[in-house]
């Protein structure tokens, strides 16, 4: 008799600004592995509590019950060995193990969905959400509309008693329309952003090495 090999596993990002419909794509994805008959997991960070503490909410009110973790290690602890699916809503706010978890699970045939926000409200790499990007076999990026011109949006404007949040406040401040808006290139904010010059960009500057041609 032959015995039947894993399935591949795999890695899925779901990315953009807030207000894209990440946590809708994922509960998407989710939903449709559990039509697949397959067991589905879905696990949230202890600190996004906003619509509900059990439950992955979208900014439309589409819900699907989640499991509260306080890290990676309790995420993981809290895998069944049954699961096939594993999705992290917010991945942005777990530590740079998840990264780890990730490949691991989907070396071991398992398929795994994360679901965040792939810039902070500076516009700069948040999280592990980059390298889980470099890793991931799928990467979907949405993009929200602009509430002050309408136009496509790729940014997640903070602001703090209605001025723009300055480039030295905390990364993390958990919040929803109260606190942020989708912003395009043109209409997004910040204070204390460092003017931009073909010499410096706010980036840390590499040289490129450029192979030298044969022959």
């Amino acid at each position: 008799m032959k015995i039947r090999p894993k399935p591949p596993g795999q890695i899925t990002i779901v990315c953009g600004s807030m207000f894209a419909g990440k946590s809708e794509e994922l509960i998407r994805l989710a939903r449709r592995a559990l039509y697949a008959k397959k067991k589905v997991q879905v696990f949230k960070p202890l600190i996004d509590s906003r619509f509900h503490e059990t439950m992955v909410v979208t900014h439309m009110g589409v819900r699907h019950e989640a499991i509260p973790v306080a890290s990676v290690a309790d995420l993981e602890s809290k895998i069944d060995p049954d699961t096939q699916v594993v999705c992290v809503e917010e991945a942005q706010f777990f530590d740079f193990s998840l990264i780890d978890l990730a490949v691991d699970l989907a070396d071991n045939g398992r398929e795994v969905i994360c679901a965040g926000l792939d810039q902070d409200f500076r516009r700069k790499p948040f999280g592990p959400m980059p390298h889980l990007m470099a890793v991931a076999d799928e990467v979907i990026k949405l993009r929200a509309i602009c509430v002050e011109c309408g136009a496509t949006a790729s940014h997640t404007y903070r602001q703090i008693e209605g001025k723009p949040a300055h480039t030295d406040d905390p990364i993390i401040l958990v919040g929803a329309t109260e606190r942020y808006e989708a912003r395009c290139r043109r209409c997004f904010k910040l204070r204390g952003e460092r003017p931009r010059s073909s010499k410096h960009r706010g980036w840390a500057q590499a040289k490129r090495v450029l192979p030298k041609e044969s022959g």
